[in-house]
């Protein structure tokens, strides 16, 4: 006798995907499809404009950052995914980066990927009913970017003037892509070099924004 088969249709997992760069504003349809609208109440982390990015040119673009960064509240979207897999694979094409960059942590505590978990990430993520959170992972490459410029330690560290000064070094080109970026960021991104190019009359806001 043949019995019949019921398939049973899981609930999607709840992955949230934190933010606070160009994910929030540079709208790039084949990933912004596949997650919810942005929420402004994730977990506090401490970021700063401290790596170089090559693709925008020697911009500076905002990470995680212990040492030099400021704590800011960032914000998350829930993942379309039903998959834990698929939502790691659509950040880290996204992001254009290899997988060991893009950190992930599950709830229960039983996972997490090759960046470090921020505590402030692990004590959000409890109680919040999701099963995993995932984020970008990139450290701060300042210093070693700069020391490949063989520049003296004292300018190869980040600083808020040894970052400005790199930003003045810049073509103009890549001058109104740094700008581009610090004043595209969210207003909830608030930090010392932020605040400092903001202040100074030549870091203008692009027309354009």
């Amino acid at each position: 006798e043949w019995g019949i088969k019921t398939m049973v249709r899981q609930p999607a997992l709840k992955i949230a995907i934190l933010g606070w760069g160009s994910l929030i504003w540079d709208r790039r349809p084949e990933f912004d499809d596949q997650h919810e609208q942005w929420e402004p109440d994730g977990p506090l982390l401490k970021l700063e404009f401290s790596r170089i990015s090559e693709s925008r040119q020697g911009a500076l673009t905002l990470v995680i950052d212990d040492v030099h960064g400021e704590e800011c509240r960032v914000q998350y979207a829930l993942s379309k995914r039903r998959r834990l897999e698929d939502a790691i694979a659509d950040l880290r094409c996204r992001e254009g980066t290899v997988l060991r960059r893009i950190g992930n942590y599950r709830a229960d505590g039983s996972d997490q990927g090759a960046p470090p978990v921020p505590d402030a990430i692990k004590a959000w993520v409890a109680g919040q009913g999701f099963y995993a959170v995932i984020w970008t992972g990139l450290p701060s490459n300042f210093k070693e970017f700069r020391k490949k410029q063989e520049l003296p330690d004292e300018a190869a560290e980040f600083s808020v003037d040894n970052a400005i000064a790199h930003i003045r070094g810049l073509s103009c080109e890549a001058k109104a892509k740094a700008a581009t970026y610090v004043w595209s960021a969210p207003d909830y991104v608030n930090t010392p070099l932020r605040r400092a190019l903001q202040a100074a009359p030549w870091f203008t806001q692009p027309a354009s924004e």
